[in-house]
């Protein structure tokens, strides 16, 4: 009889729905903030950059968390890690709650990036443990929690925010987080000794293929995700500023933008497939191919439907190449190392995220147009693009291979 508690047994697909269920809630804090920059700014009176800098702050906060909650994995384990992740959640929404000024609702976005990153790279490290044959459908369902806690707070919330004020967003969001403590508990099982050295094994076989050390290829994908995330950034940042430079207005940017994030969940799960068959380095190089694609569509996009258009197209491309970067990290690195090493290379593409965003609004104002700040997007994705081939060329493992746990 097969251990249910075995890779890819039926605790791991229960494990997987409530990891699932625990990044919708963990990742909310980081759309909030978006959503009630505006009300933030009409109390306090500031500056639209100065009402943007929690945003700022909260990012900031998610790359680092990604990294150091990660390690905490490594160290402490999912739950002890969730417990103390959602405690700081639960602070952070309190400080915004109580914030008497702008300085120190500053403060409250940078400790609630770092503590919602645990809904991101650490789960997604954790729940790669669990899974073998369908790793790649695992980690892309857990990574659409990102997505899916995007489209479902802010629309659930936005009519308190209307009635009640933002301060009453985030207070409901401090009781909710309180969930995440019972779900912690629920993830308290740790894979056995035994699949964890098999899956050492697989990855040293790999990484021995490729003729690099891990830390030499965790350097790599680093560079490889500030590539192709400086280029995914260019839309999703600057739909909006686009859409009202055409005149079309921040209502239809807005909806672009839910249009690119609704194609990038069907994205993460159609590319968690292919990377069951083909591996995380391949999934990442057609995902980055198909986005090269859909930035070069948006060059002579100029009318409403065809920014509709090419804006699905690019949603549809670019959902599934962050979740490869840990299948790969998976595939070739010590499993022990799994959390930090996954919560570095996230790291990486998130602080690529902020690059491309200024970048491309620099490129605008030295230029008045946003058309080479998508040439550039496109530079960018070309080197993501170069650095996935030539690993493809060292290394060709056996199709459909992935490492156990």
């Amino acid at each position: 009889m097969i251990d249910s508690y075995a890779p890819d047994g039926r605790y791991a697909w229960i494990r997987l729905a409530l990891t699932l269920l625990t990044a919708c809630i963990a990742n909310a804090g980081m759309w909030l903030v978006v959503t009630v920059l505006p009300a933030v700014e009409a109390e306090f009176g500031t500056s639209r950059a100065a009402s943007a800098l929690p945003y700022t702050l909260t990012m900031v906060g998610f790359a680092l968390g990604n990294f150091f909650l990660g390690r905490a994995v490594d160290l402490f384990g999912v739950t002890r890690s969730l417990v103390i992740a959602a405690l700081a959640l639960i602070a952070g929404f309190g400080l915004a709650v109580l914030a008497p000024s702008m300085a120190l609702l500053s403060a409250a976005p940078l400790l609630i990036g770092l503590a919602s990153a645990i809904g991101f790279g650490p789960l997604l490290a954790d729940i790669s443990h669990w899974f073998v044959r369908r790793r790649g459908i695992a980690v892309a369902l857990v990574a659409s929690g990102n997505y899916l806690s995007g489209a479902i707070w802010p629309f659930l919330l936005a009519d308190m925010q209307a009635e009640q004020g933002w301060r009453s967003v985030y207070l409901t969001m401090l009781l909710v987080t309180f969930l995440i403590i019972p779900l912690a508990l629920t993830l308290r099982r740790q894979v056995t000794r035994d699949i964890t050295d098999a899956a050492e094994a697989s990855a040293q076989a790999r990484t021995r293929s490729v003729g690099l050390s891990p830390r030499a290829l965790q350097y790599l994908l680093c560079l490889a995700g500030v590539g192709c995330c400086v280029a995914m950034s260019m839309p999703q940042v600057h739909i909006v500023a686009l859409c009202v430079d055409y005149g079309f207005g921040a209502v239809v940017g807005a909806e672009m933008l839910s249009l690119m994030l609704l194609g990038g969940v069907a994205s993460r799960i159609v590319s968690g497939l292919v990377a069951d068959q083909l591996g995380g380095v391949w999934t990442l190089l057609i995902g980055s191919t198909l986005q090269c694609v859909a930035l070069f569509l948006y060059l002579p996009a100029g009318d409403i439907v065809s920014l509709y258009l090419v804006s699905l197209v690019f949603g549809l491309s670019q959902g599934g190449i962050v979740p490869s970067y840990a299948l790969i990290v998976r595939e070739y690195m010590p499993a022990r190392e799994a959390g930090a090493r996954v919560g570095f290379v996230l790291m990486a593409t998130i602080f690529g995220m902020a690059l491309g965003g200024w970048l491309s609004g620099q490129i605008y104002d030295w230029t008045g147009s946003y058309q080479l700040a998508f040439v550039n997007g496109i530079v960018w994705n070309f080197l993501n693009i170069g650095i996935m081939a030539w690993l493809l060329l060292r290394s060709r493992p056996a199709r459909g291979v992935l490492a156990p746990a």
